[in-house]
């Protein structure tokens, strides 16, 4: 229904204004296409002479005199037009790639600038699709569709009309008369074709949707015994698919099976008129040649701009999705001040930048997530002085990633305001706040390439003896070690020849080789073992000391130790307090602490 509404609202507009700053960067290459283009048109309109010449000056005399500068003249203009041919679909290739290219850069850029919610909202699949899809059609559509065949298609038309009419009105006439007919025929096709390969390539979406969650869901399909009905449903998306576009297929050869059908109709309409007028002797031959020419190719500029119309109007959609994504405004943003004196993401002026000490401080932060109707906070008052451990705990699902959004600035306080060092975070650039929070995932992503580029991404500059250390300090030595090529062994796709447990790890030596002032670990022991986790938590007992920290932890005992633990139950801080006042209070942290409890001890009895 979304999808028929985008397409629905997109044909009350005309996109390409919002392609100009785009198309204004190619604006030499687009004019000397049209310039060439239009030459291509006009050597068109001449070629069909050199039959009436042939016919004229040799076949009907039966003399070959003077041939050699006719076959000379008319090689030239093969020459000519073979030269255009090649040249314009050089130049074409090179407008669309340029095109993309600047699209795709603009798209990346985009997305780099928006906030997290922004990627809460919209799936993977739909910005894929915004980035790749839509503007590889833009950018085809625009230079082939357009500067390739436009002007070629209109010099021909115009050009062969006027040569009919001025050699023999009432002939021409016999062509032109169908011209309208053509228009007709083409734009009845050409709705239902769109129609139909709009509805081709929306199955062909959720097909590729599915192959998707075969192959990544194997496992859970497997487990639940469920391929039957899988291969049922795609079974039946598959055959849909092929009815629709076996349809369309058959659309489209009766379309052009109508416009072969014209173009014969008209060289019929030609040779019967054209053969009496000849017969009376009032018609030569040779031309009467030239109009069977026109008759035939003049339908095909016809039938390309009843298609190239409806391109335009299928290019709608492409063009608004990608200007809604291009103008959509991000949640979170510095203002002009904060970005003239501190710099943006991608122009820091570092030299502004102050350090930081830790002190956090939330002051009667409201707060409520852009896309809810609740508040998640009201009124909440915190301070969090330098070097505190501050654990967050609660129930799966609870809202215990809130805090912690809000310090990174992830989201902004619907009311009040959260500090550090005293200034409002929204004084600061983001990107000076993100340098000096390390966050550790409790899914961690690894980036396509070696170890050492993971590792060093928070500081390139890093030496090899404080890479060293900061592996051994998580107890990430081994994975190097068994690694052939050690730091430059390649971790695959999103580390994915890795186990969750070493990614974990990796992500904890790269936290600390950014050497951050304030340390975020959301929920990050709980891909690995126990052993492992115990000599991590020594170590982070180390480095976390004298820094300020924000731990969402799920295993309560590794929390014990925090200097403020806040519960977290249905998006609210329902409790507050050390380990030893929470346990004594006996409230919800207690009970939850206490079931926890039972249940590693029950683990612990069954693995014995």
């Amino acid at each position: 229904m979304k999808q028929h509404e985008e397409a629905h609202a997109s044909l009350k507009w005309f996109g390409l204004p919002v392609l100009f700053p785009y198309l204004k960067r190619c604006k030499k290459l687009m004019i000397s296409m049209l310039a060439l283009s239009l030459l291509g048109g006009i050597v068109d309109i001449f070629l069909p002479f050199f039959p009436d010449i042939a016919i004229t000056r040799f076949i009907e005399p039966k003399t070959l005199h003077g041939i050699g500068w006719f076959i000379a003249v008319y090689a030239v203009f093969l020459i000519v037009q073979t030269v255009v041919n090649g040249v314009l679909a050089f130049w074409a290739c090179k407008l669309e790639l340029t095109i993309q290219k600047d699209l795709k850069n603009t798209v990346f850029f985009r997305l780099q600038e928006l906030s997290i919610s922004f990627y809460n909202q919209n799936s993977v699949g739909y910005l894929h699709s915004r980035a790749l899809s839509d503007t590889d059609r833009i950018g085809s559509t625009i230079a082939w569709g357009i500067f390739f065949d436009a002007m070629w298609n209109f010099a021909y038309v115009i050009g062969a009309v006027a040569v009919m009419l001025a050699l023999r009105p009432s002939l021409a006439l016999c062509v032109i008369a169908l011209l309208p007919v053509m228009a007709v025929i083409s734009f009845f096709f050409q709705r239902k074709l769109v129609k139909t390969g709009r509805e081709v390539r929306e199955i062909n979406s959720r097909i590729t949707g599915n192959f998707n969650e075969g192959i990544t869901g194997a496992m859970t399909v497997k487990t639940l015994g469920i391929e039957k009905e899988l291969d049922d449903h795609f079974k039946a998306e598959t055959a849909n698919m092929r009815k629709t576009a076996v349809f369309n297929g058959h659309l489209r050869g009766a379309f052009m099976s109508l416009i072969t059908f014209m173009g014969f109709a008209a060289l019929a309409l030609v040779l019967w008129q054209g053969g009496r007028i000849t017969e009376a002797g009032l018609l030569e031959l040779g031309t009467l040649s030239v109009f069977m020419s026109y008759a035939l190719n003049i339908m095909e500029p016809v039938r390309w701009a009843v298609q190239a119309f409806s391109d335009l109007i299928n290019l709608q959609v492409n063009i608004e999705r990608v200007h809604r994504l291009l103008t959509t405004v991000p949640d979170v943003a510095d203002t002009p001040e904060v970005i003239e004196k501190y710099g943006d993401s991608f122009h820091p002026k570092k030299e502004n930048w102050e350090d930081v000490h830790g002190d956090v401080e939330f002051e009667d932060v409201t707060f409520r997530y852009p896309d809810g109707d609740v508040n998640v906070l009201e009124h909440f008052s915190l301070k969090v002085p330098h070097g505190t451990m501050v654990a967050i705990v609660g129930e799966t699902g609870a809202g215990k990633s809130t805090l912690v959004n809000l310090i990174c600035r992830f989201f902004e306080p619907t009311e009040g305001r959260v500090l550090l060092d005293g200034r409002d975070l929204r004084e600061r650039s983001q990107l000076w706040l993100h340098s000096h929070i390390g966050y550790v995932l409790q899914t961690p992503h690894l980036f396509s390439g070696s170890i050492r580029d993971n590792l060093t991404f928070g500081r390139p500059d890093v030496t090899e003896e404080e890479l060293d250390l900061a592996v051994k300090r998580v107890h990430a030595d081994w994975i190097v070690a068994r690694m052939k090529d050690g730091y430059d062994a390649d971790v695959g796709e999103g580390g994915s020849r890795l186990s969750g447990g070493e990614r974990q790890l990796l992500s904890f030596a790269r936290a600390l080789i950014a050497d951050p002032a304030i340390f975020v670990l959301d929920e990050a022991t709980s891909s690995i073992d126990t052993e492992t986790e115990a000599a991590i938590q020594k170590a982070l007992t180390e480095v976390l000391t004298g820094r300020t920290s924000f731990v969402i932890a799920h295993r309560l005992s590794t929390i014990r130790s925090a200097d403020i633990i806040l519960l977290v139950d249905d998006g609210k801080i329902v409790e507050r307090g050390t380990h030893d006042e929470l346990m004594a209070a006996k409230g919800a942290y207690w009970r939850l602490y206490t079931r926890q409890y039972e249940l590693d001890r029950t683990k612990e009895t069954w693995n014995a």
